[in-house]
């Protein structure tokens, strides 16, 4: 199957040996990050530096003076961690080593956001701020949302972007220095967290016959009982309606589903006004609708009606391909997404067996997580296991 390795451009820029490692890999393509959220990321083979700090999220590139002036939310740009066109300068490095280049997008995961326009983050029932999570209701963001994912998409020399996080975002993130696992939260407690109050999500609850305070009140006293560790917050979407009523968490589901499906499909319509013919659009996606984060929540046959394929979670099984084969068109793309550094609890020794199990189920493609932060054993299997030189 035709493979990707996903790199940020500080892995590639300063570094002249890095292309030929990538390309003698026995992949394709690269998928370069040209959006990217706050991290702190290892270098293990750079000549200059052992660790990258982003300490924002950020573009990593130029963004369009023209297209952003004046507005509110708009892109911030890199720091010294990828100064001026990082993301031009690595896509050029690689190009030229024999490798196709796709954009790497993440979008509504910004606590920068979050921390400039406070009103901007998703809100939960208790009245506290998620500055991780923006909002996908409030038609600014939405509007700084599609934009963005056309600008970051669409870099010259790009084949196709991957849109990472483009849905709701909710509870489960990794913070800095996290500490929420002190109550263990199952589906139904990490949906019930991620539901939003801001004004936005509280209009769009009445529109579905709901009163906004009556929901939050609901939604607190159906987890009180989980946080005093006496009833369980697990059972998938049967246990979201068993907490707080199945007619309530259905109208819940209709006003966040809808969101979803069309901030898709108006940032997907951008990307294509902004690309070339022939340019592929990938979601990273959950086929669990009501799920949150960077594998956006969405449903199978709708996504795939929008979008060239998606990139679907597989470290651990290959099971969530299963939904989007169900409703794939010979031409879809079906990527899996499989970690390949062992420290991040991949397994880059399993990677052929993984891939030829996921091609059982109908992955088209392969994603390896992450080419830039393997070590040179990882590295090593990944090569023995797709043929490289």
């Amino acid at each position: 199957m035709k493979a990707s390795a996903f790199l940020y451009p500080w892995d590639v820029t300063g570094d002249p040996a890095a292309p030929g490692l990538v390309a003698g890999l026995g992949v394709s393509r690269v998928t370069l990050a040209s959006a990217y959220h706050s991290t702190r990321a290892l270098t293990p083979r750079h000549p200059r530096h052992r660790v990258v700090t982003a300490e924002h999220a950020a573009v990593l590139y130029p963004p369009d003076a023209a297209r952003w002036e004046g507005r509110e939310p708009r892109p911030a740009e890199a720091g010294d961690w990828a100064p001026g066109d990082a993301w031009g300068e690595a896509a050029d490095a690689l190009a030229r080593a024999g490798l196709e280049v796709s954009t790497w997008v993440v979008l509504a995961h910004n606590s920068l956001l979050g921390a400039r326009l406070p009103h901007t983050s998703v809100v939960n029932a208790y009245g506290d701020r998620y500055p991780w999570a923006p909002c996908i209701a409030q038609p600014a963001t939405r509007a700084y949302l599609t934009d963005l994912a056309a600008e970051a998409a669409v870099r010259p020399g790009a084949r196709g972007t991957e849109l990472e996080s483009l849905g709701w975002y909710g509870l489960a993130h990794l913070h800095a220095h996290d500490k929420t696992g002190g109550v263990a939260l199952g589906d139904a407690g990490q949906y019930l967290m991620s539901l939003c109050f801001c004004p936005d999500c509280r209009a769009g609850y009445g529109g579905r016959g709901l009163d906004a305070d009556e929901l939050a009140a609901a939604v607190r006293a159906a987890l009180e009982p989980v946080w005093r560790g006496t009833a369980p917050s697990d059972g998938g979407w049967p246990g979201v309606g068993k907490l707080l009523g199945e007619e309530t968490a259905n109208a819940t589901r209709v006003w966040r589903d809808e969101t979803g499906r069309t901030l898709q499909e108006a940032a997907v319509a951008a990307v294509r006004a902004a690309a070339p013919a022939g340019f592929e659009v990938l979601l990273h996606a959950d086929p669990v609708s009501y799920h949150c984060g960077a594998n956006a929540g969405v449903d199978p046959a709708h996504i795939l009606s929008v979008a060239d394929g998606v990139v679907v979670p597989c470290t651990g099984g290959a099971g969530l391909l299963t939904p989007f084969a169900e409703q794939a068109r010979p031409d879809t793309v079906l990527a899996a997404n499989l970690t390949v550094v062992s420290g991040m609890g991949g397994s880059p020794h399993t990677l052929a067996a993984d891939a030829s199990r996921a091609a059982a189920l109908g992955a088209t493609e392969l994603r390896l997580y992450h080419a830039g932060l393997a070590s040179d054993t990882d590295l090593a299997a990944v090569r023995e296991a797709l043929g490289g030189g």
